[in-house]
């Protein structure tokens, strides 16, 4: 796809890290940008900031998602590119213990319930939207109406212990992006899935600095944490380049993530 001034494009979870990377690296190339995001004082500044239009959005919420994607085509017209990199993650083993009386403590299934509507069926609902307004636009020259790129994680496939809400939700992202293309492909809808490792997110600065080198030095090369603009620079690609369909990407310096 070449962008061409005029085009338009959603980013979800865009008020901060990858997200907020991705929506200031389209607006660079000129698209117009909407930020889905629950956090509106931090979306409000980077749309004010990029030029683009913020637009509240709880990814859960058939009607807030609804609501969002009038709001932006209103705005910008109907998307031709939607980013989705909203996502939540936690941290509870399978079955614990105690601490008082070191009996088995279950996992709240309400908690992994929550992590999977965020994460994975919050994508596929703005996929789903997305692609709607995009079968109603006219071919570009090489047939392709729009693309559709999702985030999944390292730990959809090495997930760590305590990691079994968020690789369950990740590994359901990666796994229907193959499907969700295969539906789309009549129509010119390309759709492309990353798996990026250990980045500098807010999720990340909230470690103390020793927990961070750590990670950092864990990675194989290079021995550092993946900076936003990189994730950013692989989607611009993806989009970019229309040969590229169907395709799940690992940006992590070779990481594999040991089980703890």
């Amino acid at each position: 796809m070449e962008l061409e001034n005029g085009f338009s494009a959603v980013v979800t979870g865009a008020a901060s890290g990858l997200g907020e990377a991705t929506a200031r690296r389209l607006a660079r190339a000129g698209v117009k940008v909407a930020i889905f995001d629950l956090d509106k004082q931090r979306g409000q500044a980077v749309a004010a900031d990029i030029g683009g239009i913020y637009c509240h959005t709880d990814v859960t919420s058939d009607d807030s998602v609804a609501a969002a994607f009038a709001q932006a085509r209103t705005a910008h017209g109907q998307e031709r590119i939607l980013v989705n990199c909203a996502g939540i993650a936690t941290v509870r083993k399978t079955v614990g213990r105690s601490k008082e009386t070191r009996r088995a403590e279950l996992y709240p299934v309400a908690e992994l319930e929550r992590v999977i509507a965020i994460n994975l069926v919050g994508t596929f609902r703005c996929i789903a939207h997305a692609a709607a307004g995009m079968l109603e636009l006219p071919p570009l020259a090489d047939g392709e109406r729009g693309v559709i790129v999702n985030t999944s994680s390292v730990a959809a496939q090495d997930g760590q212990m305590g990691q079994v809400a968020y690789a369950a939700s990740k590994a359901g992202v990666l796994g229907m992006a193959l499907p969700v293309a295969r539906d789309l492909m009549a129509d010119g809808i390309r759709v492309n899935t990353i798996l990026p490792g250990l980045f500098e997110t807010p999720m990340m600065a909230s470690l103390p600095e020793k927990a961070r080198l750590s990670l950092a030095a864990s990675v194989p090369f290079p021995k550092r944490l993946g900076h936003p603009d990189e994730f950013a620079e692989l989607v611009f690609y993806m989009v970019t380049n229309g040969y590229v369909n169907a395709e799940a990407v690992r940006l992590d310096g070779a990481i594999r993530m040991a089980p703890r």
